[in-house]
């Protein structure tokens, strides 16, 4: 955990943001993975952890913003749980780490939350994302458990996002400590990249270092020759001379902060020249795009520029055509990068996700486009000091794809089908870096992580 004094400061901030009634804040419970006792390895709730920081399964927070009074609900552990899991702190000695010294029984939470009702005092809550949390809040406050996420309080959202957007020092901190772990993860992912090897045994070593460094990975680790499919979660492919391992990968600090990297390797450790020609161009998406990103401007504007470097540069390679602002304007490069440059950071690896995308990346003044492509842009709003975000461009040769434009004639004004018919067996490039905004720009957080066609291949060597 952090110094209490985190804790108390956030809590006492949204306590400003809120005007009125109470705030439930339940921890995530275990979960079983086929039977009762057999659980998954639990993750607590992000949120839950921001206001009251206790790592551990049958808590539920309670905020009175008419009171100013903060709670704490938990069990303490009986012999029975002594025998299984040892002795265990009380829930009050738990409750003062994050400066809180009303506890109570979890049971008690019905008797409070009844009791706001019966006054009509509005009852605030996140959009909850597990069937237990669901079944929980609807039990709570007599409610469809399928409604809770309708339910949920647009106003305490916006204040959370308000809060958890804007990163403090000691988040940075935790930020960087899970960026080693990730740096760790990548070498040794490019050092294994050799033909003959087994995808598996490569996610496999990677995940092992997220678990013996951290709190584990940060999201399932997406490692494939076969890059150009951008959530690639299937490892079974044995790695050949000739293609490149796309490996997105990051660990959670022990405080569940996350990292989020991306890197791409050709097997065998050497790039071709037909490798080498798509991944300088996707190099300079990245640096350029980390160089630029400044307080002010909007992440939609680094978006668009990053697009205009690569349909600018696949113009060069003769796989696009025309002029190239209005190539990017029509979205005709999402052909070759359909997503967006980026997306914020922080204990989630996507940061408050749960919350609502259009609650964290958007605004009543900016709407989310419907154009394919940008319509994945997570975040779109200008950047303030102590915004983390990634920055990961990429190009990718999806034939499905290239098919289904080439069948219906589109951006024939700006897409060279012929050529790009022949680049239809070289999967994908992608490269990610975490980003912080600074005062007076940004700053590339961790340690530096192979990137350059040189440091790459000597990391192979």
């Amino acid at each position: 955990m952090f110094k209490t004094d985190v804790y108390i400061t956030r809590r006492t901030r949204l306590h400003k943001l809120m005007k009125s009634g109470i705030a439930l804040f339940p921890g995530n419970v275990e979960a079983p993975m086929n039977y009762p006792a057999n659980t998954y390895h639990f993750r607590q709730d992000s949120d839950f952890l921001y206001f009251f920081g206790l790592d551990m399964p049958g808590f539920a927070g309670l905020m009175d913003f008419d009171s100013g009074e903060d709670l704490i609900f938990g069990n303490d552990v009986d012999m029975e749980d002594i025998i299984w899991m040892g002795p265990q702190p009380t829930v009050r000695d738990l409750a003062l780490k994050c400066g809180i010294t009303n506890t109570a029984p979890l049971a008690k939470l019905d008797d409070m939350v009844k009791d706001a009702l019966s006054k009509k005092r509005t009852i605030h809550f996140l959009p909850p994302y597990r069937a237990e949390t669901k079944m929980t809040l609807g039990a709570l406050l007599k409610e469809n458990p399928c409604q809770m996420k309708t339910l949920a309080s647009a106003e305490l959202i916006k204040a959370v996002v308000s809060l958890r957007s804007v990163k403090e020092k000691a988040e940075i901190k935790e930020i960087e400590s899970a960026l080693d772990i990730a740096g760790e993860m990548h070498v040794t992912a490019m050092k294994m990249c050799k033909p003959g090897v087994r995808e598996q045994k490569i996610f496999g070593v990677l995940e092992g270092i997220a678990l013996s460094k951290g709190a584990g990975t940060a999201f399932p680790i997406i490692l494939s020759i076969n890059g150009q499919t951008l959530h690639n979660h299937n490892h079974g492919n044995i790695l050949k001379k000739g293609r490149m391992m796309v490996t997105d990968a990051g660990a959670e600090s022990k405080l569940h902060y996350a990292s989020d990297i991306t890197r791409t390797t050709p097997v065998g450790g050497k790039f071709s020249s037909r490798q080498k020609d798509i991944y300088k161009i996707v190099l300079e998406a990245n640096t350029e795009s980390i160089k630029t990103a400044r307080t002010g401007m909007t992440n939609k504007e680094l978006h668009l520029n990053a697009c205009r470097i690569i349909a600018s540069s696949l113009k060069d390679l003769g796989l696009m055509k025309g002029n190239v602002d209005e190539a990017v304007k029509a979205g005709a490069h999402a052909l070759f990068m359909p997503h967006g440059l980026g997306h914020m950071m922080g204990l989630d690896v996507h940061d408050m996700e749960g919350l609502g995308e259009n609650y964290v990346g958007y605004s009543d003044d900016v709407k989310r486009s419907d154009q394919f492509g940008l319509a994945f842009l997570r975040f779109a709003l200008p950047f303030k000091p102590g915004h983390v975000f990634t920055v990961e461009p990429g190009i990718y040769f999806i034939p499905e794809l290239i098919d289904q434009w080439n069948t219906e004639g589109r951006f024939r004004d700006f897409i060279n089908y012929k050529k790009v018919e022949k680049w239809k067996d070289f999967g994908g490039v992608r490269i990610e870096d975490n980003v912080l905004i600074t005062e007076k720009g940004s700053k590339l957080l961790g340690k530096p992580i192979p990137k350059t066609i040189r440091d790459i291949e000597e990391t192979c060597s």
